[in-house]
């Protein structure tokens, strides 16, 4: 322990001087969502403030307070150039307008964009403490932070004693970095959406379609958070999921989840980004069954299919009568992005006995729109293409479109509209030659 305590105490700095030499022009990649480091930041917004650093580039996916506080606050606007890989509510405005630059992408590319397409001068991330090995760990924050961290000119670390210490790839040793900063805080939480009422029908829907033995992945919404209240009587159901949520917690104690049947990975529960509460987080650390992996492994289409009985859960917004679905465009813009929900759809498809379902409500604003419609409107992004679709879920039903004719498609998306919009969908079918 001495020879890396040495190590320790030569690299560990104030923020203020670890951000010092960011140059002017500089790129910046900083860790996702719980993994964004505040000293750090505001450390860079301060000099961004000061007018002593200017045209630096800001990468960020979903960032949270830390980082809109800071990096991405609106009076930085004009001096530093966001950039995102997926938008969401503190970006949406940005975007819209100019401010910040979204980057088209599926989520299990983001690292090779990281290694091949970009030049990434610093990175800054949390990480856990150091063990007596000298190996910190990316905790909350695999994704493509740990490929930043490796491809960049300096990385510099914000270590705080309330990140997880993770398994799995996520462990970074103190020689590959430049600086550190120690900081404890208390970790952001991102806790569960409140349920609606449609929930509860969707959720049991999805629930009798999940044999026992499955591999699960869920995604982000309030709509893959509830299934797991519902999955109380399944048995050695296995996790393989992008994001590892506060419910898979639950199952895991309950022995719902136990990874037993798995192929890939048993007895493990593989994520590559952990977004929570703290309760969650505490479950987390020093947890050997907890492993986390870059994104470029855990969302990769073939990695995914090696899952036998993988059942994949996200959410659209939308879906026309041909079968393709959107999941981030509205009102004619960007609301949120494709993620990972393409690479769970086609990887869940090919795995032996997999199946990927895409779950939403039946309509929108309080049942005056329908959320399954004729036609996209022109300029609306399709997410999922229609020969990729599966099972689509509302609070009315399931309709698995694999094998059907366009005809059998149609059939089955119309009778899980909501009732008072069947007989109009039916009748845009027939004029757009569909029945």
């Amino acid at each position: 322990m001495s020879v890396h305590s040495d190590v320790y105490r030569r690299k560990r700095i104030t923020p203020r001087k670890a951000v010092s030499r960011i140059r002017n022009g500089d790129t910046i990649v900083h860790g996702l969502t719980i993994a964004e480091p505040p000293a750090l930041l505001n450390a860079i917004a301060d000099r961004v403030r000061g007018d002593s650093l200017r045209d630096i580039k800001v990468y960020s996916l979903l960032p949270l307070a830390h980082a809109s506080n800071s990096v991405l606050a609106l009076e930085l606007a004009d001096r530093v150039r966001a950039h995102s890989w997926f938008v969401s509510g503190p970006t949406r405005g940005l975007v819209g307008v100019g401010l910040q630059y979204y980057i088209p992408n599926y989520f299990h590319q983001i690292p090779r964009l990281c290694r091949d397409y970009m030049k990434i001068d610093y990175t800054v991330t949390t990480v856990s403490p150091m063990d007596n090995a000298g190996y910190f760990s990316f905790g909350t924050a695999n994704d493509f932070t740990s490929t930043a961290a490796r491809h960049c000119r300096k990385l510099i670390v914000e270590v705080n004693e309330n990140m997880p210490r993770v398994f799995g790839d996520s462990l970074l040793h103190i020689s590959e970095v430049d600086a550190i900063v120690e900081n404890t805080v208390p970790l952001q939480e991102m806790p569960p959406p409140p349920l609606r009422p449609e929930d509860e029908k969707i959720g049991r829907f999805i629930a009798e379609m999940i044999p026992d033995g499955a591999t699960l992945q869920l995604g982000l919404g309030g709509i893959p958070n509830a299934i797991t209240r519902y999955l109380n009587n399944h048995r050695d159901l296995g996790i393989h999921t992008e994001v590892f949520s506060p419910g898979m917690v639950d199952l895991i104690r309950s022995g719902v989840v136990s990874g037993s049947r798995k192929t890939l990975h048993p007895r493990k529960h593989v994520f590559t980004v952990a977004q929570g509460v703290k309760s969650m987080y505490d479950f987390m650390n020093d947890n050997p069954s907890m492993e986390s992996y870059p994104v470029s492994f855990v969302n990769d289409p073939s990695v995914i299919a090696r899952n036998d009985r993988m059942i994949s859960i996200n959410s659209i917004i939308e879906v026309d009568l041909t079968g393709q679905c959107n999941a981030e465009f509205l009102g004619g813009h960007q609301f949120s992005g494709t993620g990972g929900q393409l690479d769970y759809v086609r990887g869940a498809f090919n795995a032996r006995e997999g199946r990927s379902i895409l779950a939403f409500y039946s309509s929108a604003k309080e049942g005056k729109i329908s959320r399954i419609v004729p036609r996209f409107k022109a300029g609306t992004v399709v997410t999922t293409p229609r020969m990729d679709t599966h099972c689509l879920v509302t609070e009315f039903g399931i309709a698995d479109l694999k094998g059907k004719s366009t005809r059998g498609r149609v059939q089955e998306i119309i009778a899980i509209a909501h009732p008072k919009f069947r007989d109009a969908l039916f009748r845009e079918a027939e004029r757009l030659y569909l029945v």
